[in-house]
């Protein structure tokens, strides 16, 4: 069986929650995942090498086959649902941790 390739997607004051899920996805289903670039020292990044590692990211989305949204508390943010938009155009699944809010506009 093909081992399937995933790419977390979220907000970063979650990135503790998506290292564990991320974790969980490869140990525990056999996955390839794909993840974002993590900020444990606070260290400042300028536009230019914010744009980079969004592009990065974007190409990681690209070769997955599908996205695994980590949504806590329904949070989305504006990153996040330009990821999840450039996912559906380009045909890939999108999984979500939590159930989607149907009450919420994104």
């Amino acid at each position: 069986m093909k081992m399937k390739v995933v790419t977390i997607c979220g907000s970063m004051k979650y990135q503790n929650e998506m290292i564990k899920i991320a974790r969980n996805l490869e140990t525990k289903f056999g996955y390839c995942v794909l993840q974002c670039v993590y900020d444990f020292g606070g260290e400042n990044i300028n536009k230019q090498e914010k744009d980079k590692i969004a592009k990065a990211h974007m190409k990681k989305i690209a070769l997955s086959d599908y996205i695994y949204v980590v949504n806590i508390d329904g949070y989305i943010g504006e990153s996040t649902q330009k990821e999840i938009d450039y996912a559906i155009k380009h045909d890939k699944e999108v999984f979500y941790h939590e159930p989607l809010k149907e009450d919420k506009k994104w």
